[in-house]
């Protein structure tokens, strides 16, 4: 199997066995990763839960994802990234949305926190 190293002068390619002390990147013929793949860091259910109360709290404001893009400074594609989970929110980001759909961050913490236990 072959692999890429690195040592002085540059990236270099050869056996495993014949450079057991340099840097080592394994080169991935038929396998790889997805970015998505090296990211998920929580269960399945504990991000759905996260998405799905997303959506509802939209929903429960009675506003289209164009509405609350519009109250956030947004384009429409970025509450459906976030919704969707394709993009995350930092917690600031998640306040706006918050105060955007009428509810505060400490309920919305609340409410994700019962959906998880």
């Amino acid at each position: 199997m072959q692999f890429l190293y690195m040592r002085q002068g540059g990236i270099h390619s050869g056996s495993l066995e014949c450079h057991p002390f340099w840097v080592i990147i394994k080169c991935f013929a038929s396998f790889s990763l997805t970015i998505a793949d090296m990211t998920k860091r929580f269960p399945i259910s504990h991000h759905d839960a996260l998405l799905s109360l997303l959506r509802e709290i939209r929903s429960e404001a009675e506003l289209r994802q164009v509405d609350l893009a519009e109250r956030l400074g947004q384009p429409q594609p970025y509450v459906s990234r976030f919704e969707s989970g394709e993009r995350r929110l930092d917690i600031l980001e998640l306040r706006q949305v918050c105060e955007a759909v009428g509810i505060s961050l400490e309920e919305f913490a609340g409410r994700l926190e019962q959906r998880l236990k």
